[in-house]
């Protein structure tokens, strides 16, 4: 018998009415003689309402209180989604992370995964339930409730999934796949029927939301293949995968954008070793993430450093960094919000020359200003305005031939 993974997003929980429609979804799954475990999402817009009443009620609440607090959102959902599958003539049962043997560690609100005993899954699919998880959470080994971060039912499903062996993950939410960028901001984006794991890392990281980052890396770590598909459509998704010879044909295979960039530049510095890690370890000691980072070439035994991190850190990272930069001698602080980063991604960039050249020329004639540029292997990213942000990524994706034909009536105006 085949067993399913499937995760439910928030989006696809929002309603008592989406609710009813997992739970067809569970039991139809259920009848074709899987066996199915359902990890689930709070309902929309509950662990948002959760943190403001928690930051209404004390303005610096504990972690280990926030965990507590906020895995009642998921609970919550789970329970609910159980009654349904029952009311369907279904035989569900919801479970806690820590009941379903989720173990972490310590990490209060970001917890990472050591360990999952799934004894008590086996023995509940055994015994022919729907077994529904409440996603986001676990528990320290002293018995702690902890939670997994921002999109961490994604972790759940893809590390449940991995422990117990399942034949195949699918990860239900508001959208359809993954696209070739977002196409609320590209209209003629197209849905990718396959991904590699850095590939989707990579969009991931670059502000595409499909995902979260941490459970791509697990998926990848363990080898556990999973289908991005809608809650709402009977379709197929797009499959992440580990890499194939044949996925290197696709130069591009999409453009993710962050428009939530903040940039940082420290002019001046000595060209000494040891200054940069004075900057970075203050920054990293505030537990702020640290995106792209460009230095200059030295001119005069002097140096610039431009970095960028999420905007909500701005104000944080100056605070931090004001002091340092009268210790090392530096001319001056610059920090700038208002941009946003741009990512060209594709694993057929490492047998493919050109694709940078492509990437500047087309913004350079359009008079979109690059401010930053970083490459990895298969990735290039440049920082612009956030007013310049979407015109770009239109831009790109007609340049690198990423779209679909559109039906005369929804045609867009030519972009370059």
């Amino acid at each position: 018998m085949r067993l399913i993974v499937q995760k439910y997003g928030g989006t696809s929980v929002g309603t008592s009415d989406r609710i009813c429609n997992v739970a067809r979804r569970l039991v139809e799954t259920h009848r074709e003689g899987c066996q199915v475990v359902a990890v689930i999402s709070a309902m929309a817009g509950v662990t948002d309402n959760l943190l403001k009443l928690a930051h209404a009620i004390s303005p610096q609440p504990t972690q280990r209180e926030l965990d507590v607090v906020l895995s009642t959102g998921e609970q919550g959902a789970a329970a609910l989604t159980a009654m349904a599958v029952n009311a369907l003539g279904g035989r569900a049962i919801s479970l806690t992370g820590a009941q379903a043997g989720i173990l972490t560690d310590h990490n209060h609100t970001k917890a990472h995964i050591a360990n999952i005993s799934p004894k008590q899954i086996h023995e509940l699919l055994s015994d022919d339930y729907i077994v529904i998880v409440a996603g986001f959470q676990g528990q320290t080994p002293e018995g702690e409730i902890t939670t997994l971060g921002r999109g961490g039912s994604d972790l759940t499903a893809i590390a449940l999934a991995g422990a117990l062996n399942a034949d195949a993950c699918q990860i239900f939410t508001d959208v359809d796949g993954v696209f070739t960028c977002d196409p609320r901001i590209v209209l003629d984006a197209k849905k990718l029927k396959e991904i590699s794991y850095d590939e989707l890392l990579e969009m991931a990281g670059g502000g595409a939301k499909v995902m979260q980052s941490r459970a791509v890396e697990f998926a990848k770590k363990f080898g556990v293949e999973f289908e991005v598909r809608s809650s709402f459509k009977k379709t197929t998704g797009t499959i992440a995968r580990e890499e194939t010879p044949s996925m290197e044909d696709v130069v591009v295979r999409g453009i993710s954008l962050d428009r939530r960039q903040a940039k940082l530049s420290i002019a001046g510095i000595r060209d000494e070793p040891g200054i940069a890690g004075r900057i970075f370890s203050n920054i990293a000691a505030a537990h702020i993430i640290v995106d792209m980072i460009v230095q200059n070439a030295s001119i005069a035994g002097t140096t610039d450093i431009s970095f960028t991190i999420h905007e909500d850190e701005l104000e944080n990272a100056r605070k931090i960094l004001m002091p340092v930069i009268g210790e090392i001698g530096a001319i001056r602080l610059n920090t700038a919000s208002g941009v946003a980063k741009l990512s060209v991604v594709g694993i057929g960039m490492r047998s493919h020359s050109g694709v940078a050249a492509r990437l500047f020329k087309c913004l350079g004639r359009n008079g979109i200003n690059i401010q930053l540029v970083s490459t990895s292997e298969i990735k290039i990213a440049v920082i612009v305005d956030e007013k310049d942000a979407e015109h770009a990524a239109q831009l790109i994706h007609a340049e690198f031939g990423l779209g679909r034909l559109l039906p005369a009536t929804s045609a867009t105006q030519p972009l370059a």
